[in-house]
């Protein structure tokens, strides 16, 4: 006797709480839905359901059966849909968006690789630092990098990035080292979109004002001020990594850093993300935190 007969017939008998509508559900007979639900009661030595004219109830042992049941079935229609989707091959229009500087450096290498697995695809990646409607555009998803706003989009993490403070050698030699927030106010500040700086003091974020004299909406233009001496920058770890390593930039305030923000991708929340686009996203997390 298969352990599996009558399982399917009684999660649908259950959930419908009839054994017509779980007939028409399974697309089978009522009889045979009736038929493998006795059987299975009898097997089991237990009264699975309460049978009147007008309606069909779980018993408490049922109830119990009926959960352990559904998770099992639900482990398998999982594997199924992976094993399902393995074997598909993406291809079609993806359309995603994502900023400018971290969209050429990061996820526009990466895109490209993908492409080169899979090149069926159609990719149109638009780079561009305005919050694009992606219902109104087509969009399949965007990238985000901080802290979300709020929205009707669902959200997965790829990976994270750093916020440094830090300064050429040849700056802190000249202006010296400074060991606290409040020091920054006697220190020339490169200014981005902001004119504020983030940390993070006794676990809490702390926005500390700054000012200096040049305000630019580039991060390699302001990594290019401080690589010259000019001031003291905070830029993410993609834009200064490799000068840190290299020490051509000083990392500073480290006790002081903010803790690690998001890297997003978010996709409308009532769109059914297809495989090709699940693809994508579990190629670019396990890329995005293997940098």
């Amino acid at each position: 006797m298969h352990i599996w007969e009558g399982v399917s017939e009684f999660v649908a008998v259950a959930e419908e709480e009839s054994f017509t509508a779980a007939a028409k559900a399974l697309g089978i007979s009522t009889a045979q839905v009736s038929r493998q639900v006795s059987a299975l009661e009898a097997r089991l030595s237990t009264k699975l359901f309460y049978r009147t004219t007008r309606r069909v109830s779980v018993t408490e042992a049922g109830q119990i059966y009926y959960q352990q049941c559904r998770q099992v079935l639900d482990g398998l229609e999982e594997a199924e849909r992976t094993m399902t989707n393995l074997q598909m091959v993406p291809k079609g229009q993806l359309r995603l968006t994502a900023p400018v500087t971290f969209g050429e450096k990061n996820i526009a290498p990466l895109v490209n690789n993908f492409v080169l697995r899979y090149p069926e695809l159609q990719v149109q990646l638009n780079l561009t630092n305005q919050k694009l409607d992606l219902v109104a555009g087509g969009y399949d998803l965007a990238i985000r990098l901080g802290k979300l706003e709020d929205s009707s989009m669902m959200a997965k993490r790829l990976s994270s990035r750093t916020l440094h403070v830090c300064a050429s050698p040849a700056y802190l030699s000249a202006h010296g080292t400074p060991h606290s927030l409040s020091e920054l106010d006697k220190h020339n500040c490169l200014q981005g979109n902001l004119d504020y700086w983030r940390f993070q003091v006794m676990g809490k974020p702390q926005n500390v004002r700054i000012k200096g004299n040049i305000m630019c909406d580039s991060g390699w233009a302001l990594l290019d001020a401080a690589l010259k001496g000019i001031g003291i920058v905070q830029l993410p770890d993609y834009y200064v990594q490799p000068s840190l390593a290299s020490g051509k930039l000083t990392s500073l305030l480290e006790p002081y850093q903010e803790a690690d923000d998001g890297i997003w991708a978010i996709y409308p929340h009532n769109r059914h993300l297809s495989p090709k686009v699940r693809m994508l996203l579990d190629y670019l997390s396990e890329a995005l935190q293997a940098k």
